[in-house]
């Protein structure tokens, strides 16, 4: 079987931002070099999709989920070499990586239900004429999306945008311009949709700031930082345009005096620790009750001290490199300044080359940096709790409001204290990062502007209202 990706395939001459050479995070070792774009390449694209808009939402529904289907199917046929490459590219375990895979493939079956869904409702009307609501594209949906789990998290919004009969403009990150970018153009390509429907622009920030200000794109799709999230929405709301912000985390993993602390440390570490902490579901403050903190401690630490740090693509390890300097930096920044604030290192806590060892933080209070800031790193800190009451008064003590995560031996008392946590999801006897393709994904205040990602909840992000009326003889008024 020949490859989908060509990784010497040339540069793209309608590209003029200039030339980057990708390389391994884990190694520095170049992978490919790819053509970036530049700002004024945002017009032509935008200026292609929207003409091939109309002809594609004109398709059949059923003809759009056939291609839906085949990208699927493109991808499974595939799946390895995309597994290698977001190994090498983004610096994931293989297990990460194959998971991702077939995320994007639930994502894109999920897309190819959509189509033949009903897309409407007949209204009452008075005798002798026809009301109708019903759903119709946006026109051209931009996508920006971001580098940690890049494959599936600009899958999400481009594989429904193009469904319900969108045109879409994706700008990757250019720390995975391949992997979240050149991918999905080649699966649609080999899928046969039309030319002109999805244009992909690795760029930087300029880029981004003129598709989200281009008057022609009625919508933006983002994954990323709150700061950036907030720009974007202030933006776009002066624009009267749509905006899907899907933002940070600083998500609560609470552990009560009545949990089953092994299976809770597992949860913990895995939560902490998974794709190095680079998740914005990840556990990012273990809130645990007092009676049981020390044993958990150990659990942690321990499970946290038998994780292989090393380069996933050539070796089996459980933690991969971070993606870069600036994200080592900010590690590295918050583990030092809350430990000379009075936090106590148990496991890790050392910076090796481009990676970070798992680090357990005890006697973490919630003015530290690590129980205040969004890590995105494999740090787990732990803060001692009296009661339910106080877990859930220092869980909610954040701006975020992505997703949490209660262990008890209750179910009841677990659901009791999901009732109070202000935000969009919660995992009772599990850990904080789930996510699946057919339910309504999304968090509250700093983690995003309540938009959800998933299924039948597309509609609501990808198309827009239409009250349509119909009358056979032509109505007649006073004047």
């Amino acid at each position: 079987m020949s490859g989908l990706i060509q990784l010497d395939a040339g540069l793209d001459p309608a590209l003029s931002g200039g030339e980057l050479q990708v390389r391994e995070p884990a190694t520095g070792r170049p992978i490919a070099v790819v053509s970036l774009a530049a700002a004024a390449d945002v017009d032509p694209a935008v200026a292609a999709a929207a003409q091939a808009q109309p002809g594609w939402a004109a398709t059949p529904p059923t003809g759009r989920a056939a291609v839906m289907r085949r990208a699927a199917a493109v991808l499974e046929r595939h799946r390895q070499e995309i597994v290698d490459l977001l190994v090498r590219e983004g610096g994931s375990v293989r297990g990460k990586a194959d998971f991702e895979v077939g995320a994007v493939l639930d994502e894109l079956w999920s897309a190819a239900a959509l189509p033949t869904r009903p897309n409407g409702h007949l209204l009452a009307s008075e005798p002798g004429r026809e009301s109708f609501a019903r759903r119709v594209p946006l026109g051209v949906v931009g996508v920006i999306s971001p580098w940690n789990v890049p494959l599936v998290l600009a899958m999400r919004a481009v594989a429904p945008a193009l469904a319900l009969g969108n045109a879409v403009v994706v700008k990757p990150d250019v720390h995975t311009p391949v992997s979240g970018g050149r991918v999905i153009t080649r699966l649609f390509e080999e899928a046969g949709l039309p030319a002109g429907l999805l244009q992909v622009l690795p760029g930087d920030a300029e880029v981004g700031e003129a598709l989200v200000r281009h008057p022609d794109v009625p919508m933006i799709a983002f994954t990323g930082s709150s700061e950036v999230g907030a720009r974007i929405g202030a933006v776009a709301g002066g624009m009267l345009k749509r905006v899907s912000l899907e933002l940070g985390g600083n998500n609560a993993l609470i552990v009560l005096d009545d949990a089953d602390l092994d299976a809770a440390a597992s949860s913990g570490a895995w939560g902490s620790f998974f794709h190095q902490g680079q998740i914005c579901m990840a556990a990012g403050r273990h809130l645990v009750h007092r009676a049981v903190a020390d044993r958990y401690l150990e659990l942690l630490a321990d499970r946290a001290r038998k994780l292989r740090l090393g380069d996933p693509f050539r070796e089996e390890v459980d933690l991969g490199p971070v993606i870069g300097e600036r994200q080592l930096d900010r590690v590295e920044r918050i583990v030092r300044e809350s430990v000379a604030a009075g936090a106590v290192v148990l496991a890790g806590g050392a910076r090796r080359g481009p990676f970070f060892e798992p680090t357990v933080l005890a006697g973490v209070t919630p003015d530290m940096p690590a129980f205040t800031e969004e890590v995105f790193g494999p740090v787990a800190p732990v803060t001692v709790v009296a009661d339910d009451d106080e877990a859930v008064e220092l869980a909610n003590r954040t701006a975020y409001g992505l997703t949490a995560a209660v262990q008890t031996g209750s179910v009841r008392r677990g659901r009791a204290i999901a009732d109070r946590l202000r935000t969009g999801m919660v995992h009772v006897n599990d850990q904080t990062i789930n996510d699946e393709a057919h339910v309504p994904h999304g968090g509250r205040g700093a983690s995003g502007n309540g938009t959800r990602h998933g299924s039948e909840h597309s509609w609501d992000e990808y198309t827009q209202w239409q009250w349509l009326t119909v009358r056979e003889t032509p109505a007649r008024y006073p004047f």
